[in-house]
Order: structure tokens, then C-alpha cells, then sequence
């Protein structure tokens, strides 16, 4: 390799460490997610965080030779200039860099994480049967029998292990709550179970995060598609439940 090929790769090598250091350190500042309100949220937030900074090398990269490229080799006419040939070492190394990045992220946060999504999953706490129309959200607390039609609230205990069996009755909806980072398509004809374990008590009027939202469009009235969440203490939670059971 010749001196001024040296030194390019010296000068981009030190600009690409440079920028990556000051980017990580920029992204770890950030706060790029709303509320955490269960345990699921944690996991999510967390796979994002990760694949956050396992990104940014690989984008900084591209930004640095590029931006290198353009100011350094710039043609001063409209001349062709002479051919390039690739370096196989740096192909190679290209190539195997992101093909162990593309591996890792599968296993960890993709196996790993939904591994833990699903962890726990045998002996839920609350089963609420979730049945979506256009364009409304109506839900059955199986045990204790209670049936809220085209509802305007689901109230859900803090601390609980809960499943929600999602499902329509005429087109593919999507039952996405953001405080929770949980998503479930609503297909008719078929069960979609989602777990969930609320860490927080909140309600939509301080937390507009605390909602179902359909996420799925549905017709025209897709956008009017959401339905209050409220969470509150075990004790709370009870006693809303023997007031509907007498209501």
C-alpha cells in the first residue's frame, strides 16, 4: 500500500473513531422513549437502546467516507479518472463485520428478547378477551364475568401478570398500547395473545400513552379507533370489580 493510500485510511480510521465516540456519547444522552409503564416496556426500550448503539459505528462509518470521498477526490473536471479497484481485505472485512453485527442482533435482542417477552406465560393472573369492530374496543374479564361493550376504558391491576386475547369480528384491526410498548393484530377468526405486567398505575387524562390505539388502518374511522387505559392498585382493582359485578 502506498504512502498516500496509507494516510487516507489513517485520517478516515481517526475521523470514523472520533465521530463514533462523540455519537454514542450524544445517543446516550438522549431520551428517546416515552413513559415505561411494565415490565415489557423495559425489554423493548432496551433491545432499541442496544441496536442504537451497535448502529451508529456502521452509520458513522458510511458518513465519514463518504463525506471523505466527495472532499478528497473530488474531479476538478469532467474528465473520467482512472479506475478503481476494491481492496479485497476491505471487502472482506466489510463483509464479515456486518454479517457478525446482522448474527448478534439476531440471537440478542431478537431470540433473547422475545424469549423474555414470553417468559412466564403459563399461570397469567387476569385473561381479558379482547373483541375489536369498527371502530370500538369491547372487553370480557373471563373470571369474574364482566362484559364491557364498545367500551371507553380498560382498568387493569398494577403488579399482575395479564393476557389479553385480542381478536375482530369484520376487518384486521391492531391493539397497540404505547405506556406498555405492546402490539397485537386483531385478525377475525383467529386468537392473538399478548402478556402483560403493569409496573405503574396511570390513567390516559395525565398520560395520553395509557390508551389503546388501533394501529392497523381499518376504515374511515381508524383514527377515532382508541380506548382510556387505567391503571391502579390491587385493592383499587378489586373493588371496581365488585362494583360492575353488582352494577
Amino acid at each position: 500500500m502506498r504512502a498516500p493510500e496509507r494516510r487516507d485510511l489513517l485520517i478516515v480510521g481517526l475521523m470514523w473513531l472520533g465521530w463514533t465516540i462523540i455519537a454514542e456519547w450524544w445517543a446516550m444522552g438522549l431520551r428517546l422513549h416515552p413513559r415505561r409503564a411494565s415490565e415489557e416496556a423495559e425489554i423493548v426500550d432496551g433491545a432499541f437502546d442496544l441496536l442504537l448503539v451497535l448502529g451508529l459505528p456502521v452509520f458513522v462509518f458510511v458518513v465519514v467516507v463518504l463525506v471523505y470521498a466527495v472532499a478528497r477526490f473530488r474531479a476538478r473536471d469532467e474528465a473520467d479518472g482512472p479506475a478503481i479497484r476494491s481492496d479485497r481485505r476491505v471487502v472482506w472485512t466489510w463483509v464479515v463485520v456486518t454479517s457478525g453485527l446482522a448474527v448478534f442482533v439476531t440471537i440478542n435482542p431478537g431470540l433473547v428478547g422475545m424469549a423474555e417477552l414470553g417468559a412466564d406465560d403459563t399461570d397469567p393472573d387476569l385473561v381479558i378477551d379482547v373483541t375489536s369492530e369498527q371502530w370500538n374496543w369491547s372487553f370480557d374479564y373471563v373470571e369474574s364475568g364482566i362484559r364491557l361493550e364498545k367500551a371507553d376504558e380498560l382498568v387493569l391491576p398494577e403488579g399482575k401478570r395479564i393476557v389479553l386475547r385480542v381478536t375482530s369480528t369484520d376487518v384486521i384491526h391492531s391493539l397497540w398500547i404505547p405506556a406498555f410498548r405492546i402490539k397485537a393484530d386483531a385478525v377475525p377468526g383467529r386468537v392473538h395473545e399478548v402478556y402483560l405486567t403493569p409496573t405503574e398505575t396511570g390513567d390516559f387524562r395525565v398520560d395520553p400513552n395509557f390508551r389503546i390505539q388501533c394501529a392497523e388502518l381499518c376504515g374511515t374511522g381508524h383514527a377515532r379507533m382508541k380506548t382510556d387505559v387505567r391503571v391502579v392498585g390491587s385493592d383499587e382493582f378489586d373493588a371496581w370489580v365488585q362494583a360492575q359485578v353488582g352494577a
